[in-house]
């Protein structure tokens, strides 16, 4: 049966059909939809007479068009269609369905789908997100156009095609042949984590259990406290294990001190034996100290070595660390004893000794002081971050200058720890 041009779900949504007599057969009630090649298609017509359903398959259609919908069978051969789970609608299960417009990063509601003809078929090519879609399904999107006309202006479209399309629900997943998980996987953390705090728990959960272990870490990190416990909290634990490994200790110990304690207990048996040492370090320090602020990861080097030592060592350690502003030099006994800016250690002879070229004055804080008191530190000496040692000169951890500005001015999705 040939499929003549395009045309929108919403332009023959109510519209009637006819058998080959020109009597109606009933008004378009829904289309059900199935997978196909290369795109989702239309299997068959749901038709709606004297409040009964029939189904009508995509087969017995003779003409389908914005302005003609014909069968070449009649009224009695007409099969009853009751609603079946197993069954994809287009209007029941697409059409208002919330979507990720990975391209627009945002979240965007299905007003209207587009369908083309494929060989003998009607498949599924776009989806409008725009008020055309919105007001095509209300009957006034010529009056529209010709308001926007007055205005010399044009009602534009606002089309996603199908391939584009980040279904949230797993149904909509199933039909949809080419859905870019990379596309959602590529976007900033922060995009990411706005895309699931849009949506609703479930759809938010099956987005997030499809992305990368590292990009699911950042976006962890990323969202409320209470979308974080919900996400973990439901997750496999090796998976949640595995994602916590992945963070700077100082978002995990954050996110673990809200989990139920038989949780946390069951995750931290599961991370690496040396990530959860760390974490259960950060742990133990009340949430407002420099204790509850600091992070574990940091690049300390004997004081002994070359700079030529120091840069081979630097370019395998940096790696595995959220941010690097200094190498910090201790001595035999692990101690503090001195600090080196990176452009020192990149413009320095390559055979002087760390000790020669480090700053031995350095501003330290212990891991007891009050927050506030860590931020009038670094703000008065100009640092982007500053070393937590305890009474005996070991270095615990370091305070940087972005969780000092997220703890004061935190982002919406930012959160402080319970105490523990």
């Amino acid at each position: 049966m040939p499929f003549f041009g395009e045309l929108f779900v919403g332009e023959i949504l109510k519209k009637p059909v006819l058998d080959p007599r020109g009597d109606e057969l009933g008004r378009v009630k829904d289309l059900v939809i199935v997978k196909g090649e290369p795109l989702p298609k239309v299997s068959a017509l749901i038709i709606e007479k004297k409040k009964r359903l029939f189904k009508l398959p995509w087969t017995d259609l003779s003409i389908f068009n914005k302005r003609i919908i014909s069968a070449n069978v009649y009224g009695e051969a007409l099969q009853p269609y009751e609603l079946n789970e197993s069954d994809l609608l287009l209007a029941g299960d697409i059409l208002d369905k919330q979507i990720v417009d990975a391209n627009g990063v945002k979240v965007v509601r299905v007003n209207d789908v587009k369908l083309e003809g494929f060989n003998t078929e009607a498949v599924l090519v776009a989806v409008d997100v725009g008020m055309r879609g919105i007001m095509r399904r209300l009957g006034v999107e010529r009056g529209g156009e010709d308001l926007m006309r007055l205005f010399k202006k044009h009602l534009p479209y606002n089309l996603i095609s199908w391939n584009y399309i980040q279904p949230l629900e797993p149904k909509l997943a199933t039909i949809s042949l080419t859905v870019p998980r990379q596309m959602v996987s590529e976007l900033h953390p922060a995009d990411i984590a706005d895309i699931i705090s849009q949506v609703s728990h479930q759809e938010g959960a099956t987005l997030f259990k499809d992305l990368d272990i590292d990009v699911a870490a950042e976006t962890l990190s990323e969202l409320t406290p209470e979308t974080q416990i919900d996400i973990i909290r439901e997750m496999d634990t090796d998976k949640a294990a595995d994602i916590i490994e992945e963070m700077p200790p100082d978002e995990a110990a954050d996110i673990l001190s809200d989990l139920p304690p038989d949780k946390a207990k069951e995750i931290l048996e599961k991370v690496g034996i040396e990530e959860a040492e760390d974490i259960q370090e950060l742990l133990s320090h009340e949430e407002d100290t420099a204790g509850g602020l600091m992070t574990t990861e940091f690049i300390a080097y004997p004081s002994e070595i070359t700079v030529r030592e120091a840069m081979e060592k630097f370019r395998k350690d940096a790696e595995e660390k959220e941010t690097v502003y200094y190498i910090y030099v201790i001595d035999a006994n692990e101690k503090l004893i001195g600090v080196i800016s990176l452009r020192e250690l990149l413009i320095s002879d390559q055979d002087a000794k760390l000790s020669d070229i480090m700053v031995t004055q350095i501003k330290t804080i212990s891991p007891e002081i009050d927050e506030k008191e860590v931020a009038a530190i670094i703000s008065k000496y100009n640092l982007v971050a500053i070393p937590v040692i305890d009474a005996e000169g070991y270095l615990l951890g370091i305070v940087t200058v972005d969780d000092i500005i997220d703890r004061i001015l935190p982002p919406a999705a930012k959160r402080r720890r319970k105490k523990v």
